[in-house]
């Protein structure tokens, strides 16, 4: 590897822990409160309006997944371990979930709308369980629900001309109201994980 790459990589390390360390901090201060969308007295919150696609093409708002318990994740899908790691999790864990599992949506939206055309997030998703759908959009409606998830991203060019994306890690928990709940950490025993979870389906 070469050492320009090998200081990369070690940076973005460093950054996409910071960050999900920073988000899962305050979630821990502020567990307790009634509006999980609220998580400072500062007044910043997680998630909000947004307008993406879906993998079979159709556009969607945040008004699509009211009602019903989701998780999001940012990710692409060229990223060659968190990614397919977390959405396998994901697939275990509404593999516990059984009957229950049609009352959760994982929601895997794309940073990358450069080459996750609907078509590729659709055969991308297809690998992994059938409730979790593919979202991306134009660069600016990218920007704008990441922005809104407090999700950190960033285009990361390879001196061959190919690239790669830096990424948070963070799954969030948004309720049947669409507010934030809290992160969740997939990489435990699915069981458990599905225990979690049907509080709020």
């Amino acid at each position: 590897m070469r050492p320009q790459r090998a200081i990369t990589i070690i940076a973005s390390f460093l950054i996409v822990v910071t960050s999900a360390f920073a988000l899962y901090s305050v979630y821990l201060l502020t567990a307790g409160r009634d509006s999980g969308s609220v998580i400072s007295d500062a007044g910043i919150s997680i998630g909000g309006p947004f307008t993406l696609t879906d993998d079979d093409g159709n556009r969607v708002t945040e008004a699509d997944y009211a009602g019903r318990a989701h998780l999001v994740f940012f990710g692409f899908t060229h990223c060659p371990e968190i990614c397919p790691t977390t959405l396998s999790e994901a697939t275990a864990v509404l593999n516990e979930l059984g009957d229950d599992a049609g009352k959760l949506d994982v929601l895997f939206i794309s940073i990358d709308p450069e080459r996750d055309t609907p078509e590729a997030l659709h055969e991308y998703v297809s690998n992994f369980h059938p409730q979790i759908t593919g979202l991306s959009g134009t660069a600016e409606e990218v920007a704008s629900v990441a922005r809104s998830f407090r999700a950190y991203y960033k285009k990361v060019p390879f001196d061959d001309g190919d690239y790669t994306m830096d990424h948070s890690t963070v799954v969030y928990l948004m309720d049947k109201e669409n507010n934030f709940v809290g992160p969740v950490a997939l990489d435990r025993e699915p069981g458990k994980v599905a225990e979690q979870l049907r509080a709020y389906l």
